[in-house]
């Protein structure tokens, strides 16, 4: 078409009952059904980069030999702490 470089890409999705909430939750906001779904995607697409960023960082720990001893020397002491603990009665 002459005009699709001025309009954004249209997306079509057959929503079920419970994405039929979900956009009803967003729309109550007071957004238009594009707006809640452009923020329902940014937030899901943002919640899985931390998500990996905070795989990678664990990755990147659990293969650094002094994260590692310093873990196990913080488990050791949490442990020996958790042995002592008496509970009230």
């Amino acid at each position: 078409m002459w005009y699709s470089w001025l309009m954004p890409r249209t997306v079509q999705a057959r929503l079920d009952e419970h994405s039929e909430q979900d956009l009803a939750l967003l729309r109550n906001e007071g957004r238009s059904d594009s707006e809640a779904i452009r923020l329902a995607l940014h937030e899901a697409a943002e919640a899985r980069r931390r998500k990996s960023a905070l795989r990678l960082e664990a990755q990147t720990a659990a293969a650094d030999p002094d994260d590692l001893a310093e873990a196990l020397r913080v488990r050791r002491e949490m442990d020996s702490i958790t042995a002592a603990w008496v509970e009230p009665r």
